[in-house]
């Protein structure tokens, strides 16, 4: 399976090639994505040594997140797909941050801006593979939803903005939270592997960013 991966909901732009579970990876941590998305594309696919054409899809961290990053995620996978004909996986960006984390139950947060956090509760599944406990969230860090039976791992730039506010929210269920953890493309990629071979494949055209928070997003298309 080989398959393209792209994320730029939270942190920096990454950007992945995963052929038969080994990813070549690069990542572009100045902030200029436009810039140097395509170009991080060109570099993975020649440490590869393979093509577009050679792909069986191409994977995007479809958010929540940033918007624009969500934005130039979803158009570049997009652009990409049209011109080599392959379908596109979206894939949860919070996930990509939890598959990326060496534990069994991840709390992973993004800062959303205006003291909020884009909230995701994660189990390891039999596979391996993160699976969301119930629904994806934007709210306050004080309201974020306790989770069941066991102790959890907090990660991503949520944590990393509110972590007296998340900790004393979820006191003795966290039992740790790791600074500086973001979701990575090759985590993107190994989980639009998962969901290319469940069919969650898309055309091109669908490719669109999932913002959660809708009313900002709304506001922006207008």
């Amino acid at each position: 399976m080989k398959l393209l991966a792209v994320d730029a909901a939270a942190g920096p732009c990454t950007v992945a090639v995963w052929i038969d579970g080994r990813a070549c990876e690069r990542e572009e941590h100045e902030r200029r994505p436009t810039e140097r998305i395509l170009v991080l594309v060109d570099e993975v696919l020649a440490e590869a040594g393979i093509g577009l054409k050679d792909l069986d899809a191409i994977a995007f961290g479809r958010g929540p997140g940033s918007f624009t990053g969500l934005r130039i995620a979803a158009a570049v996978a997009q652009g990409l797909a049209f011109g080599a004909d392959l379908c596109v996986v979206p894939v949860s960006s919070l996930a990509a941050l939890a598959q990326g984390v060496a534990a069994e139950r991840v709390l992973a947060a993004f800062d959303a801006r205006m003291h909020q956090v884009y909230w995701g509760a994660y189990r390891r599944d039999a596979h391996g593979r993160m699976a969301v406990q119930g629904d994806e969230i934007v709210t306050a860090p004080a309201a974020v939803p306790i989770p069941g039976d066991g102790e959890w791992v907090g990660a991503g730039s949520g944590w990393d903005a509110y972590h007296a506010l998340l900790q004393a929210r979820l006191a003795t269920r966290l039992a740790q939270w790791r600074a500086g953890a973001y979701p990575r493309a090759r985590y993107v990629a190994e989980l639009g592997v998962a969901g290319l071979r469940a069919g969650q494949a898309l055309a091109p055209e669908q490719a669109l960013p999932v913002y959660v928070r809708e009313e900002v997003a709304k506001k922006m298309t207008r």
